[in-house]
């Protein structure tokens, strides 16, 4: 599904990723760790299409290239970003904004009427109320409401691919199991396919990854099975 080939990314003369090779499989779930600064989160940037980058390399999502394309037709293509810090936008209130993304990215355009019933669903996936809908994205959510609300666009979309930026960043162990609770939930209805990016393994206790990839400098250093999370866990990244 996903195939990326010598990728390397810069932000103005700082080289950040510097010749990454990845695959990810359709249905497949891709844990992708390292230490702070390796990368990780660049990687997600670039691949959902973020301009500040200058990108060379080649990335391929369903045998389509995807440099050169902008965030829009990354997302409607069927990739999705949940941010590690999602921002706040006053004046766009939830159930607009979520109707807008859905009515966007499927060919059947609903009404506020037949989209409520549809919102109200997914919602109970993720533990908000109906009080949500009226406020503005973001604004004055806690950490924890951030990530679910992060996890209910996510559910609206249905993506192909969903690539979660540190999902379990500032989050207890209950709410890393509502947030894990609706990724799972489209791994089993749609086999999404997941990009999890993390430094803990906690989180991939609720998440099965089929594969773990180590990050370190720009560059994937090591591969292998859920193991080897919980040797991470155990000793550490130990020296660059």
């Amino acid at each position: 599904m996903l195939k990326i080939n010598k990728l390397t990314a810069q932000i103005d003369t700082k080289e950040i990723l510097r010749g990454v090779n990845l695959t990810i499989e359709m249905g497949r779930t891709l844990a992708l760790m390292g230490k702070n600064g390796s990368g990780k989160s660049t990687l997600a940037q670039v691949l959902m299409g973020n301009p500040a980058y200058t990108v060379f390399g080649d990335v391929e999502f369903e045998g389509k290239t995807l440099l050169g394309s902008d965030p829009e037709y990354r997302s409607k293509a069927g990739i999705f970003l949940a941010f590690q810090h999602p921002s706040e936008i006053l004046g766009v209130n939830v159930f607009s904004y979520l109707r807008m993304i859905y009515n966007a990215t499927k060919p059947e355009k609903l009404s506020p009427i037949k989209f409520r019933p549809l919102l109200h669903e997914k919602m109970q996936l993720v533990d908000m109320d109906e009080t949500f809908l009226t406020r503005y994205l973001n604004d004055g959510f806690s950490g924890g409401e951030k990530k679910r609300m992060e996890m209910l666009q996510m559910l609206v979309l249905e993506p192909k691919l969903a690539i979660l930026d540190e999902l379990d960043s500032g989050l207890d162990v209950d709410a890393i199991k509502i947030v894990a609770k609706a990724v799972n939930y489209l791994r089993n209805k749609t086999n999404m396919s997941v990009l999890i990016i993390t430094h803990y393994a906690r989180i991939l206790k609720f998440i099965q990854p089929d594969s773990v990839s180590i990050m370190s400098n720009g560059r994937i250093i090591k591969t292998g099975d859920a193991k080897l999370a919980h040797e991470i866990e155990e000793k550490g990244y130990g020296k660059d």
